[in-house]
């Protein structure tokens, strides 16, 4: 399902079409799978309890299950639910599109996703939504309605001009806004650059996530020999002639870009990029299950 220009005008009947969908998967397709992979905990032990379905797997005291003939596990001090803070960079490219879609459209479609399964599955969500004119605050809530109120209010800003220069993000302000140990999800544009100041000190008092949205073009210039579009960055119409020249260029900001995203976010699982004509929630999805096959601390927010 795609943000159309009515649908935009009112994203909570957007979101509520989308839960449905989200509602259905977290109860018969992801499972326990979800809790497995994003739900956070204390990490000092407390006792052994039995095992009951739905908990982790990777917690069971195999000592003390052998000893009993039937599952028991490791219970800690404090499970706590996940505080997912979403961080939107809301810079002017993401107003390209070479399709139906923009890759502004489309990551916000997949905000609310994620802000959605986080309120099926009991968590806190809040967001930072840094735009040229300054970042807006949503203090982390719990609650189907108060989650839902504060993915409206982010899927319903408008879009940033063109003209605008590109937003700064508030890294002092973001390091208190959530507890520690919290999911910092990040979705942006990720053009290529240096990595910001304090990073390293971010992903240590976080857990750190980045999802991209990628236009076809930027994965791969169309055949055309003549190729006009509206560059959003430099606020002007461009047109490439196909040449090498040109598909030489495009290949190096590619893997300059590849190798920003990849300092960013160094384990594969905590980076996922979604094509603006794929399905998000799909994407989502497999980015779940690939994460609870690899199994381990890295199956987790």
């Amino acid at each position: 399902m795609a943000i159309g220009n009515s649908q935009a005008k009112n994203p909570l009947a957007l979101l509520r079409q989308l839960e449905w969908r989200v509602r259905h998967a977290v109860e018969n397709i992801l499972s326990g799978e979800y809790r497995s992979a994003f739900r956070g905990r204390g990490m000092e032990f407390d006792q052994v309890v039995r095992y009951e379905f739905g908990d982790d797997v990777r917690d069971i005291d195999w000592n003390v299950t052998a000893r009993l003939g039937e599952p028991y596990r490791k219970k800690f001090v404090e499970e706590r639910e996940v505080t997912l803070l979403l961080l939107l960079e809301d810079s002017p490219s993401l107003n390209f599109g070479s399709g139906a879609q923009s890759k502004r459209e489309a990551i916000l479609e997949l905000a609310g996703l994620v802000m959605l399964l986080g309120a099926v599955n009991g968590d806190r969500v809040g967001f930072v939504h840094a735009t040229p004119d300054g970042p807006v605050f949503r203090e982390p809530v719990r609650g189907r309605g108060s989650i839902l109120q504060a993915a409206a209010s982010l899927i319903g800003r408008p879009a940033p001009s063109p003209a605008a220069a590109a937003p700064e993000i508030p890294w002092k302000f973001i390091a208190r806004a959530a507890p520690k140990h919290s999911v910092l999800l990040w979705l942006g544009d990720f053009p290529p650059r240096a990595e910001p100041e304090g990073w390293v000190v971010m992903r240590r008092r976080y857990q750190t996530m980045g999802f991209r949205v990628d236009d076809p073009w930027e994965r791969e210039l169309p055949g055309e020999r003549q190729i006009a579009a509206y560059d959003p960055a430099s606020g002007r119409l461009v047109t490439l002639d196909g040449g090498g020249a040109d598909r030489a260029a495009h290949a190096e900001w590619r893997g300059a870009r590849t190798a920003s995203w990849e300092s960013l976010f160094p384990d594969p699982l905590s980076r996922l990029v979604v094509g603006a004509d794929e399905d998000r929630f799909d994407a989502l999805v497999r980015f779940f299950h690939t994460r609870m096959r690899a199994g381990g601390s890295r199956g987790r927010w």
